[in-house]
């Protein structure tokens, strides 16, 4: 990895309306787009992290995407569910409770990032050094012009709702770094899952998978100061 995106899950437990309590979830079903993807990852961590145990205070079943999701919720099939803005305004519209937000408890976590191989950052390192500048121009444009980054959340994720991008904003603007090192932290958060039943994730190294150069050097260059005019 070169360029750490966003460095947490940026999900929210969502649930049935009668479920109040985090604790209630205890002896539910819990549904996730499939068993091993990122939404799995991110609510059992998070449950753990909340006092409720993954194998064995709930069950976590797949049920698909954010529509399927909704169905499975609606149909009784779970009783909570993990959901990224902007769709959570459609969750409460259907009926459904916020339960909490998972990117309060900061889970390192590589939830986006540039990623490539080795050889390539060093055969084609000018290439690669343009790319990193390019994204944090990009992160920048989001954190720093919302109406016109709310726009593409509308274009890219077909959303239209009002609120819906405006909580949407909010959540991907706190999270994107202004200086996006691809630190360790979180690539040690997806080896340790791995571990128990990898061993080769076992024996590994996360710093063996990030290269902090990129970002390190535009940092020292005073590039990222200056877009931020600080």
């Amino acid at each position: 990895m070169i360029v750490g995106v966003v460095p947490t899950f940026v999900d929210h437990i969502v649930s049935l309306s009668s479920i109040t309590k985090v604790e209630q979830l205890k002896g539910t079903t819990g549904g996730v787009n499939r068993l091993g993807t990122t939404s799995d990852l991110g609510l059992r961590l998070a449950l753990r992290k909340l006092g409720v145990d993954p194998e064995k205070d709930v069950k976590i079943i797949p049920t698909g995407g954010t529509a399927e999701r909704f169905a499975a919720l609606s149909k009784g099939l779970t009783q909570f569910t993990i959901i990224p803005e902007p769709f959570l305004t459609q969750a409460e519209k259907l009926g459904f409770r916020n339960l909490f937000n998972i990117s309060d408890l900061k889970i390192p976590f590589w939830w986006n990032g540039i990623l490539t191989r080795e050889s390539i950052v060093k055969a084609k390192r000018p290439l690669m050094l343009k790319l990193a500048r390019v994204m944090i121009e990009a992160m920048h444009i989001i954190k720093t012009e919302k109406e016109y980054a709310k726009s593409l959340f509308k274009k890219n994720l077909g959303v239209s709702d009002p609120e819906g991008l405006e909580r949407a904003y909010k959540d991907y603007a706190n999270a994107f770094p202004e200086v996006p090192y691809p630190t360790p932290d979180g690539v040690k958060t997806l080896l340790d899952d791995l571990a128990p039943k990898n061993p080769k994730a076992a024996a590994a190294d996360a710093k063996a998978f990030v290269d902090m150069s990129l970002v390190g050097e535009l940092d020292k260059s005073g590039f990222i100061k200056q877009l931020y005019r600080r």
